[in-house]
């Protein structure tokens, strides 16, 4: 299973400019990173209070990469 489209799915129920938010993941020796980009005016909707939301997606994505035997997985959030 890839993890960008199922990252991809959470961020843009969240956001409200969905067309603009971008997911890729890029693979070193250990890890897979996955590299969020939103609107800067969504920002605050992905990460939520205390980063609450964030935390949230993080976690869930961890989970879906281990219940498939994928790398270990971090997730970034940036916005432009």
């Amino acid at each position: 299973m890839n993890i960008v489209p199922f990252v991809t799915f959470l961020v843009k129920n969240i956001v409200s400019k969905s067309d603009m938010v971008s997911v890729r993941a890029f693979d070193e020796e250990e890890k897979t990173i996955v590299e969020v980009l939103v609107s800067e005016d969504d920002m605050g909707a992905v990460i939520g209070k205390d980063g609450k939301v964030a935390n949230s997606i993080r976690t869930l994505a961890k989970s879906v990469a281990y219940a498939n035997d994928l790398k270990k997985i971090e997730v970034h959030f940036e916005s432009f």
